[in-house]
């Protein structure tokens, strides 16, 4: 069987390399890995979502699907006031993730873990994702449903998706479920959407095009 970065434990040979990114006037210098998502580089989602999103200023914050940790760390370098809790089922993301945050003076307020390691109790004022479509569509829906509840009041996600991969009707599904969700931005094939907490009120339309 292929594997993917979406495995738990990897089985291809683990090689680190070296990634620096540039993120909110902050330059990065982090470590990715062999078995991880974007091995070497800031993926193209990733890089339109940061160009596109101001971080937020403070508050209990979810990297989802946090591979090596970019988004998460840039957010904890970048506001201060910000605590983040780093999730990914891959064992390996979350060891280069936890290393990542070390080795940027953060991890004192920045925690990477699998997600039966995350408080279940937690809530979480923004979450932050480029997630990962290619697990298949039931399989985002769950992640998405297990995750999106623990949105505090007034809480909101912010996610890159690929159009290609069915972002539109990513959206139109979100709205349904009583997740009212809006488009930031759209560049280069993708878009940034921002989710907002479970509103109680279903829609029964689909995308929006604003």
């Amino acid at each position: 069987m292929d594997e993917h970065y979406f495995s738990a434990d990897p089985t291809v040979a683990f090689k680190r390399s070296p990634v620096v990114a540039s993120v909110w006037g902050h330059e990065l210098h982090l470590t990715s890995g062999s078995g991880v998502f974007a091995n070497g580089r800031v993926d193209i989602g990733t890089a339109i979502l940061f160009r596109e999103a101001a971080p937020p200023d403070r508050g209990r914050i979810l990297d989802l699907g946090c591979g090596f940790g970019v988004i998460g760390l840039a957010i904890a370098v970048a506001s201060p006031g910000c605590v983040v809790t780093a999730v990914d089922v891959n064992e390996r993301a979350v060891l280069l993730a936890r290393e990542n945050a070390a080795a940027l003076g953060v991890a004192d307020r920045f925690t990477a873990a699998t997600p039966d390691e995350v408080d279940a109790a937690a809530t979480y004022n923004e979450i932050w994702s480029n997630p990962p479509i290619r697990i298949g569509k039931q399989a985002l829906h769950e992640l998405l449903l297990t995750w999106l509840p623990r949105l505090a009041p007034g809480g909101r996600a912010v996610m890159v998706v690929g159009k290609n991969l069915g972002a539109d009707s990513l959206q139109g599904w979100l709205g349904e479920q009583g997740y009212p969700t809006t488009r930031l931005a759209s560049a280069k094939g993708f878009r940034v959407l921002e989710t907002r907490a479970y509103s109680g009120t279903p829609l029964s339309g689909g995308a929006s095009s604003a």
